[in-house]
Formats: C-alpha cells, sequence, structure tokens
C-alpha cells in the first residue's frame, strides 16, 4: 500500500524518495540516507504498521530531522500513539500531522480516503501531497481535516469499525440466501442487482460481487478471519464514552469464532439444553 502511495504522489509530479528495510525495494541503504535525499524542508510519510515499529521510527526521525521539518504517520496507529509522537518531534521543532488512510490496494488507481489530525497550518502545508492521494473530484469527498492530532487516526478507527459491521451484515445476508437454495437459484446475481439502485449498494458491495463472480460458491476459502486491531480500539473507546454499538461487537466477536475449531460456549449450551430439557446432545464426528 505505501509503494501505490509514493507512486501515485510521484505521478502527480513530486519527487518521491523511499525507505524500506527490504533492500529489494528501497532507494536508499536507511533512514539516515533517506533525510540526506531529500531536500529542505522535508516531508516524511511514515507507512509502518502500528505500535513499536512506528514509535521506533518516529524517534530515529526525530534525531535525524532539522526544525521545520515535518513527518506524516499515516499507518494505522491507535490515536493515543499521537500526542506522544507529536511531543516527541515538537521537542525538535519538528511539525506532525497523523492520517488515517482508506484504500487498500485499489488505492493507486482510485484515490485515498484520507483522515487528517493536527495544526491547520501543517494540513494546509502537506495539503499538495493530501490532494495526489485523494480521489478526483470535490476535495471533501475523500479527504477531511477531522480535527487536532489525533483525529485522523481516530475517525480511521471508527472507519474500520463500521467496516466490521457492513462487512458482517452483507456475508449474513450471502448466508442465508445460500440456505434457501429450494427458493433462490441466483445468489450472486441477487447481490449484483443490488449494486445498482439499491439502499445497500456501496464498494464493499461491489468487492463481493467481484469475489463471488470470481468463485461463486467461495470453494476452498476458510472461514478463519483475523481482526487488525481497530475494531478492538473502536469497541474500546465504546466502551469508554457510554456509546452503544452492538454491531460491531457482534462482528468482531463472529471474527473470534471463526478461529475456534469448536465452540467451548455452544457446547457448554448443548450440554445445558440436555440437562433442563432432556434435549438430544450430539457428539463430536456425529
Amino acid at each position: 500500500m505505501g509503494r501505490n502511495m509514493a507512486e501515485r504522489i510521484s505521478r502527480a509530479g513530486h519527487d518521491v524518495i523511499g525507505y524500506d528495510r527490504d533492500p529489494q525495494v528501497s532507494q536508499v541503504a536507511d533512514l539516515p540516507a533517506l533525510v540526506d535525499a531529500l531536500e529542505l524542508p522535508r516531508v516524511v510519510w511514515v507507512m509502518v504498521p502500528a505500535g513499536a515499529a512506528t514509535r521506533a521510527v518516529i524517534a530515529e526521525l526525530a534525531g535525524l530531522l532539522a526544525p521545520g521539518d515535518m513527518v506524516i504517520d499515516g499507518g494505522n496507529s491507535h490515536y493515543t500513539d499521537d500526542r506522544p509522537n507529536a511531543e516527541t518531534l515538537g521537542d525538535k521543532g519538528i511539525r506532525y500531522l497523523d492520517c488515517g488512510v482508506s484504500g487498500g490496494v485499489w488505492g493507486l488507481d482510485n484515490g485515498y480516503g484520507l483522515m487528517v489530525g493536527g495544526d491547520d497550518a501543517d494540513v494546509a502545508r502537506a495539503m499538495p501531497i493530501f490532494d495526489a492521494l485523494r480521489p478526483e473530484g470535490p476535495r471533501d469527498e475523500g479527504f477531511v481535516h477531522a480535527g487536532r492530532i489525533g483525529a485522523g487516526h481516530y475517525a480511521k478507527m471508527a472507519h474500520n469499525g463500521i467496516e466490521y459491521g457492513l462487512m458482517h451484515a452483507y456475508a449474513e445476508g450471502w448466508e442465508l440466501l445460500e440456505a434457501a437454495d429450494d427458493l433462490v437459484t441466483d445468489v450472486p446475481g441477487c447481490f449484483k442487482a443490488w449494486t445498482r439502485g439499491t439502499v445497500v449498494r456501496s464498494w464493499l458491495l461491489d468487492l463481493l460481487v467481484k469475489a463471488l463472480e470470481e468463485n461463486p460458491g467461495l470453494e476452498g476459502v476458510s472461514d478463519y478471519t483475523t481482526d487488525s486491531g481497530e475494531g478492538r480500539w473502536t469497541l474500546d473507546e465504546a466502551v469508554a464514552r457510554a456509546v452503544p454499538m452492538p454491531v460491531l461487537a457482534a462482528s468482531l466477536f463472529a471474527r473470534f469464532s471463526s478461529r475456534q475449531e469448536t465452540s467451548p460456549s455452544m457446547q457448554m449450551v448443548a450440554a445445558l439444553r440436555g440437562q433442563f430439557g432432556g434435549h438430544e446432545v450430539h457428539r463430536k464426528g456425529e
């Protein structure tokens, strides 16, 4: 994703120099070489895994960059990391923005949705980069200066929580239609029909249709589903702020269930039904 973003910025006429620990894709040997290769005042976009990796890169940049330079964290960092990162850099006179980015592997051609946190002047300074990355069209469709430092990553966190719920709603609808095979004979066609003119149309629905066109029965696709953390963070925030988010909670817990070969809780439910009602309790393998 970072390489595609660099390519899109380059296509807009900006000079881009990329560093990665993989020498096969890196243009320079290390971070000091990257900093030396950039003209003052520098803008360094950090796109590495959230948490310790991002904090380590920003701490190293704090010792390499000069006052007036800028760092933009475009990864999926937790918003609580942004203020400490900004302070680490601010002590050296280095500016900081946090930017939540959505668009995945399609962003190179379609553009990226951007959610930015930071000071007005810093956002204005970096706007040529954001304009290069965002989709074509009105700036407020695909870009938002969401608020102060941390707001960009907070908005992206909420975005990903919404994404969890949307995906699971589509998935449940697909499962129900597949179960009604005595009545519904063209399940992929139903979803494709919904992509135009309906209230449930979306880009996620378009991608679902694409997945079914490539593999109508999802043959060979494991139900094991990971989560990258943002759904958990969003739910933590919901609890802390007493905001009910039952849809996100259900979709996140469904992902946890997908990783269990058997469900201990459902084993207990079956056992209890056998105890109080004499209901049949099936054994493994039956």
